[in-house]
């Protein structure tokens, strides 16, 4: 339900500590409508125990932390969202995941639990990066496939997954622009007698350096010319507060695995 009037959203941290939790804590302190209600770390954390904003003290108990909450806003690991989403499940709390590196049966798992809570996942909460992705898809759909798909993406090298989830999306709209699958059109590693690019394949190289928040690139290449569509992160606080965007528009919706597109109006949203 929505907080009544004056009163603001109660929102948990998950990953409290970390380069996202540290900007979605900032957004909440910037906030007039949300403050900070938790804040989860992993077990064996050198800040369990520390007392944030609010008086909040950090814990590795999800229960503990989600205990005054009315939303949770993870940006962690896989298996620390889906251990701390089975708890806000058990909670009916609903869910922000902007985790990546979401495999398979992790994936399965939180469309599962998305039957008993409201999720919106996604891969990038930034709203320009959201116009990106339905550019890709447009320049992909007019071109056609005489253009070959390239996609690079830069992040910090402390980033765990490659590619990064963005670049996955990028892919699958121009994927979709042409009506194929990604995973027939997906190639990853490119070495050694390759011979020459498979027609219609859609490529991603993944760079690793530094502290760059996330750059993503897509050349769509012609015969003597080409198109790029960039985008390049000089910061992370748009992405925590997409994220705070989506815990609000959270409230008061059924159980379901929701988009950032339904979350920006780019999309229909059930219920």
């Amino acid at each position: 339900m929505n907080p009544p009037a004056g009163q603001r959203l109660e929102v948990a941290c998950v990953g409290a500590l970390g380069r996202m939790g540290e900007c979605v804590r900032a957004a909440l302190a910037a906030a007039d409508d949300a403050v900070l209600a938790g804040a989860l770390e992993s077990t064996g954390h050198p800040g369990i125990g520390r007392v944030l904003e609010d008086g909040v003290t950090v814990t590795d108990d999800a229960k503990g932390a989600f205990a005054r909450a009315q939303v949770a806003i993870d940006f962690s690991t896989p298996a620390a969202t889906l251990a701390a989403m089975r708890t806000a499940a058990d909670l009916g709390i609903p869910y922000v995941c902007g985790t990546t590196g979401l495999r398979g049966g992790e994936r399965a798992e939180l469309e599962r639990l998305a039957g008993r809570i409201a999720v919106v996942a996604a891969a990038n909460f930034s709203v320009a990066v959201n116009v990106l992705v339905h550019l890709a898809g447009e320049a992909a759909r007019l071109l056609g496939s005489g253009f070959d798909a390239e996609i690079v993406e830069l992040h910090h090298a402390a980033k765990l997954d490659a590619p990064s989830g963005t670049a996955l999306w990028l892919a699958s709209a121009v994927a979709g622009a042409r009506g194929v699958e990604l995973d027939d059109a997906l190639v990853l590693t490119r070495e050694g007698d390759t011979g020459p690019r498979r027609p219609g394949s859609i490529s991603v190289l993944s760079l690793r350096g530094g502290d760059n928040p996330g750059e993503h690139s897509l050349l769509l290449v012609g015969r003597g010319e080409r198109i790029e569509l960039v985008h390049r992160a000089a910061t992370r606080d748009h992405f925590a507060a997409g994220a705070l965007r989506a815990a609000r528009w959270l409230q008061g919706r059924a159980a379901g695995l929701y988009s950032i597109e339904q979350v920006l109006g780019l999309a229909s949203s059930p219920g």
